[in-house]
């Protein structure tokens, strides 16, 4: 896509604009240098190269222009861009260029940088290392957002404690974004809406390979309210919620089909996305002339789906009268072929054939995709015990939802300090390739390597909190003494602890508050002193989460912890990378099995830190006692008792093992033991729990069979997903007539001989197939055995002796008979539910 300057710029420093326009000045730092020469004092109050273009004086760029060596810089920066972006890549190497056409990424929130505020937390921070991490691997993606006009809220404390939450305008000319054109004029996405048609502005941010596209509803020829829409993240009652998740999915997936008509896959991170599963079965319909139901069996199997909630009160839902509002949009043309909003939207009800129950966001993108994946192995067992309701009589465990655990883009997180020793050790492209060569380079740093590294890191992280809180002071009005106080917080000496979330009761923020006097004894121990550095926000109609906040200002502003523990206010990405490139160890303290995954923990890694959490989310399945520590050993009786037990715990293992060991040093002054752990950690943890290895799942598990899946079913005119249509109504209608009968069994050698007879009734034998089956036992996977079809049942019409051998290692009662729908090609229980047990 071609750029355009907004300001005249000399022809030596062309390659400035394109620079300044790529977001992989986000975490690729060769032109750091570049953009302080530009404006030293601006990349200092900014990092935001963007902002320097725009501000730079004409003269300081003819200056510039005409210096040679400035010149000279800027032209090997820009051959090295041309480089990354034109060089060869892990995913074609790999895979071949052609193996996905483009995945197309939807999500409400990305978090790239502080120059494109578009997040509010977890969710978008993770979309946005996605992204980047795409780019370094090659993978064909383009990101689906919205451009918010105010965004998330900045947090404010005011002098009571208490947050304040303000709602700066996001500038979208003072962005690194540009308006999207097609033949000459600027794109507009357009949607029906009741009595009006909502125009869409189409902007464009590249992040190296990769291209976010982002919808924005503030046009001048829109109504006030529907300039709105796309005003605050998260933001309005139901209907503006609904209203957005229509411009994501409707809106999302037009612009996909006018810019990049080759996508393959869409991938709904997380359910806010999933009116796009019925905007994409509807354009297909339009074009081809299917059916909606064959076009949604068509495009379903390019479809893939994660969820990140723990809770189903965390699934978005919306009432039939408010769905049957907004019908012109949701259902369009189908209406004309006799389709109603709720009927196409059954999807989303637990009955659908109950026209007064919630549509629900996270069943219809579910129901609508070939894969569901949750976000770590612990959020997988809870996603499948949550969606159980959905595939009733089905096991558990064979709910159709998998886990890739999240990871972290280590180059948005690493530190210099950490960055040059990583290079040392494994190359500039390390996390350009899968990261599984790592382990034995950082296992063989010496001690000395590490302790320096901590040190220097622990160091900035004091200088920069210092400056932080002494920039908070000043905006609250605080006297000059006040302010001086901040040069004399924290030791860059001293055992440094971090913690830092989103503030609400589940993530038990004030655990570590369960008993102040220890905490104080262990944060002032005249011998073994501790520290700790403390960030979050509660959300603005979270009152205790709002209240937690104030009890830690309360604790901090004591005079005796003044030294020791500092809350830093407006905890956002730039202020994460700072914390998490040095402390010594993070701590999270969430309440099992609510934390889905938490990669907050994952970005310490790089950097040498230390994990101290509960065993939840990704924590859970990383644990291993070289490694870190652990709280949650022992079980409580309610939520009361779980807390005091694990808040016990939690100063037990901080007292006894994590300051013991720390403060463990030879006579040299370093502590081995400590740094034996972080060696480890490093080693094992940091590739594991990488964006690269998470990428290269998604890609493996899900985008390679998923395009492979679509091409299938859209061949020949789509006959296989016809044929699947028409499959799906024979079985569902003569389902109710099938019988089993009661099951023979014989022993024969080391297995069980069963015979069972089975009454098909309407249906064909081979839209069946008969299996026997026991559950798993611990630590087992299922006994599944598929029976074979023998000879027909003399006297009865369509119905025959099934027969086939199970292991004697079970009894046989642990066997039960079960049928399930067959049709090859087709994912069961995903796009068919139904079962059929042996009464």
């Amino acid at each position: 896509m071609p750029t355009f300057p907004s300001r005249d710029i000399p022809a030596e420093l062309a390659a400035l604009w394109d620079l300044a326009l790529d977001l992989r000045w986000t975490w690729s730092h060769e032109a750091d240098a570049l953009w302080q020469a530009v404006d030293a004092a601006a990349w200092a109050g900014t990092q935001n190269p963007w902002e320097i273009l725009q501000d730079v004086p004409a003269a300081r760029l003819r200056e510039l222009a005409a210096d040679r060596a400035f010149v000279d810089h800027l032209q090997q920066i820009a051959a090295a861009r041309r480089s990354y972006l034109d060089g060869s890549s892990c995913f074609a190497s790999t895979h071949g260029a052609t193996a996905v056409a483009g995945v197309a990424f939807f999500s409400m929130e990305f978090g790239l940088s502080e120059a494109l505020h578009l997040y509010a937390g977890g969710l978008g921070v993770l979309a946005g290392d996605f992204l980047k991490t795409a780019s370094d691997l090659g993978v064909p993606v383009v990101g689906i957002g919205l451009l918010y006009q105010e965004g998330y809220f900045r947090q404010m404390i005011d002098a009571a404690g208490w947050q304040q939450e303000a709602y700066p305008y996001n500038e979208p000319a003072a962005m690194p974004i540009q308006r999207v054109s097609e033949d000459g004029a600027r794109l507009h996405i357009s949607l029906e809406l009741p009595g009006r048609t909502l125009l869409l502005r189409v902007w464009r941010a590249s992040i190296g390979r990769v291209a976010l596209y982002l919808l924005d509803s503030n046009d001048p020829l829109n109504s006030p309210v529907d300039r709105g829409i796309t005003g605050k993240l998260y933001g309005g009652g139901s209907e503006m919620r609904l209203l957005q998740e229509i411009v994501l999915g409707i809106g999302g997936w037009r612009a996909v089909e006018r810019l990049q008509p080759e996508i393959e896959v869409c991938h709904l991170n997380e359910g806010h996305g999933a009116f796009v599963v019925i905007e994409r079965a509807r354009a297909l319909s339009r074009h081809s002339g299917l059916s909606f139901s064959e076009a949604l069996w068509a495009t379903r199997a390019g479809n893939v789906f994660t969820t990140h909630t723990s809770v189903p009160a965390g699934f978005d839902r919306y009432s039939p009268e408010l769905i049957a509002k907004y019908a012109p949009c949701l259902a369009g043309d189908l209406q004309e072929a006799g389709i109603a909003p709720t009927d196409l939207l059954a999807l989303g009800r637990l009955d659908p054939a109950d026209e007064n129950e919630l549509i629900n966001m996270t069943y219809l993108a579910l129901r609508s995709s070939r894969f569901t994946f949750a976000v770590s192995r612990l959020h997988g067992h809870v996603s499948r015990r949550i969606f159980q309701v959905l595939f009733p009589r089905w096991p558990e465990h064979q709910v159709p939802v998998e886990h890739v655990t999240n990871g972290v883009h280590a180059p948005s997180w690493d530190s210099r300090q950490a960055d040059r020793i990583w290079t040392a050790a494994c190359g500039k492209d390390r996390w350009r390739r899968m990261p599984n060569d790592l382990r034995g380079f950082i296992e063989a740093l010496p001690d000395e390597a590490l302790w320096a590294l901590r040190g220097e890191a622990r160091q900035e992280v004091v200088g920069r909190v210092r400056s932080r809180l002494r920039q908070h002071l000043t905006w609250r009005g605080h006297s000059p003494e006040i302010v001086a106080q901040a040069e004399s917080v924290l030791d860059p000496n001293i055992l440094t602890f971090g913690f830092a979330r989103r503030f609400t009761g589940y993530k038990r923020p004030n655990l570590l508050l369960w008993d102040t006097a220890r905490l104080g004894r262990l944060l002032n121990d005249d011998r073994h002193p501790a520290q700790l550095v403390i960030a979050g926000k509660a959300h603005p109609d979270d009152d205790e989460g709002k209240s937690m906040i104030r009890e830690w200002i309360a604790f901090a502003q004591r005079p005796e912890f003044r030294r020791r523990v500092v809350f830093l206010e407006d905890y956002d990405i730039s202020l994460a990378q700072e914390l998490v490139q040095g402390v010594d160890v993070w701590i999270n303290t969430p309440r099992r099995p609510w934390e889905a995954c938490g990669t907050s923990g994952m970005k310490i890694l790089v950097n040498g830190g230390l994990n101290l959490s509960e065993l939840d989310g990704w924590w859970e399945e990383a644990y291993a006692a070289d490694l870190g520590w652990a709280i949650g050993g022992k079980a409580g009786h309610g939520e009361a008792d779980q807390d005091k037990l694990d808040a016990e715990e939690l100063y037990a293992t901080l007292e006894r093992q994590v300051v013991t060991e720390f403060y463990d040093r030879d006579a040299t002054g370093i502590p081995r033991a400590w740094l034996a752990r972080v060696r480890r950690s490093m080693a094992v943890l940091t590739p594991a729990y990488s964006s690269t290895r998470m990428v290269q799942e998604y890609l493996t598990r899900a985008y390679l069979p998923a395009a492979q899946a679509l091409r299938e079913r859209l061949a020949n005119a789509a006959e296989a997903a016809k044929k699947m249509a028409l499959w799906e109504q024979r079985v569902r209608h003569a389902w109710p007539s099938l019988h089993v009968g009661a099951p023979s069994v014989a022993q024969v050698d080391d297995s069980w001989s069963f015979t069972v007879p089975v009454y098909l009734g309407e249906m064909a034998a081979g839209d069946v197939r008969v299996e026997i089956y026991s559950d798993p036992r611990q630590g087992d996977m299922p006994e599944i055995v598929e029976l074979a079809r023998g000879g027909a049942i003399a006297g009865a019409v369509n119905s025959y002796v099934y027969a086939g051998r199970a292991p004697a290692s079970r009894p046989t009662e642990d066997f039960t008979v079960r049928i399930l729908p067959y049709y090859p090609g087709v994912h069961v229980p995903t796009e068919l539910a139904l079962i059929l047990w042996q009464e």
